[in-house]
């Protein structure tokens, strides 16, 4: 939810803008920053902000979104796979259009994803009767492609960074530089996996085109989910759970509707809780998440709420509805936790933040620093009045880095 200033706003930001009174209470009531949570040289994604918001190293644990969320699917990585984020897409004029298929919904993505597997699904051999390539069905957009054998050295293009840009220019290529350290004869080379990514690429734009479901989108004249988009791959990860790291958490829980947040907390050790009606946009089930937040904190020492909505209000460049989704997460997510928990007993402490900005305005996700805000009964407040980028920069804890947030909030 975090953004840049808006010239239509009057130069504000958008969390300078909305009207958010339960998160400026907080602010007032409690102390905050700001933090870096994309590390240098890496990508500023979900997948590293919200697993270094986290405390994890990403030196030492950063394998892409692929295998993140196929531990939330529950396909379980062979340690010769290589799992990859797919998209589907909408192209038109040569161009990316969109990231997420004209919105697609999950029970139209999964006719898709059948029909993907039927036709371009390889054995290694007629011997083995393995697959080399397999398509996952995952959530909405978001899905999951895997190849065995297949090699992480390779640069893909995020898709939601490049809207309205030509696509071909942006197919997969084998790292500039690759070391012959990581040269794995059970792989194939960097250059035999961006061939082949480039391949199936390909090939989908002349499968979807002809589906059922995209020429009856045509006759509408909507957008079509007619390319696949393979980006963000890696190998099994190795990491720690929350418990292993901070003696303080004993059990925990994750609240997402996006794969790749649950797959982050499925490593981290945490419960991964379904809410039903929860989407990733702006019409979720914010009443859910808060429902089944309280009730994880009724036995669970550590609960992490994640809302995605913002993110794709902010990658359509759609500015209303991105206030909105900033306006629904204050007063149906964030306000009835807060008035259910504050008289507990035992002192609650809330954390908010978002994991990175994405500027209604560009239309991707960007690695400054975002504002933060820390409250628990009897913190002693600091002078920040109100909950947003700039007010935040006057905040007690100052700038922190990647672990120190999580460090800072544990040690409370």
């Amino acid at each position: 939810m975090a953004d840049l200033p808006v010239e239509r706003l009057g130069g504000k930001t958008l969390l300078q803008y909305a009207h958010k009174p339960m998160m400026d209470q907080l602010a007032r009531e409690g102390r905050c920053g700001r933090l870096v949570t994309v590390p240098e040289g890496f990508p500023p994604g979900s997948e590293v902000a919200n697993t270094a918001i986290l405390g994890y190293d990403l030196n030492k644990v950063y394998e892409g979104r692929g295998p993140l969320e196929a531990a939330s699917i529950g396909y379980e990585m062979a340690d010769d796979d290589f799992a990859i984020r797919c998209n589907i897409i909408t192209l038109e004029d040569g161009k990316i259009i969109t990231h997420n298929g004209g919105n697609l919904e999950t029970e139209d993505a999964r006719v898709l994803i059948d029909y993907l597997n039927e036709h371009l699904a390889k054995p290694i051999n007629e011997r083995e009767g393995c697959d080399r390539v397999r398509f996952i069905t995952g959530i909405q957009y978001r899905h999951l492609l895997v190849i065995k054998g297949g090699n992480k050295h390779i640069t893909c293009a995020p898709p939601h960074d490049h809207p309205n840009e030509p696509w071909r220019p942006l197919l997969v290529k084998p790292d500039s530089v690759v070391s012959d350290s990581v040269a794995d004869t059970r792989r194939l080379s960097a250059q035999q996996t961006a061939n082949l990514l480039n391949d199936l690429i390909l090939r989908s734009q002349e499968l979807l085109a002809k589906h059922p479901y995209n020429l009856a989108k045509a006759a509408k004249g909507e957008r079509q989910a007619n390319s696949i988009w393979p980006w963000s791959g890696g190998y099994r990860p190795s990491m720690e759970t929350l418990m292993q790291q901070y003696p303080q958490v004993k059990s925990g829980t994750v609240i997402s509707a996006v794969d790749l947040i649950q797959g982050i907390g499925k490593y981290a050790g945490l419960r991964i809780v379904k809410v039903p009606g929860a989407t990733g946009l702006a019409n979720t089930n914010y009443e859910g998440k808060a429902q089944a937040a309280i009730d994880a904190l009724e036995h669970d020492d550590f609960v992490f709420v994640h809302v995605e909505a913002s993110d794709e209000a902010g990658h359509d460049g759609d500015l209303e509805l991105k206030l909105k989704t900033i306006e629904y997460l204050d007063q149906r997510l964030i306000a009835p936790i807060y008035n259910k928990v504050k008289d507990w007993q035992e002192n609650v402490c809330i954390a908010v933040l978002p994991d990175h900005l994405t500027p209604v305005e560009q239309r991707i996700h960007v690695g400054q620093p975002v504002p933060f805000l820390i409250w628990h009964r009897g913190i002693e407040a600091d002078c920040v009045q109100q909950y947003d980028e700039v007010s935040c920069v006057s905040g007690s804890y100052g700038l922190l880095k990647l672990n120190e947030f999580m460090k800072t909030f544990m040690s409370l």
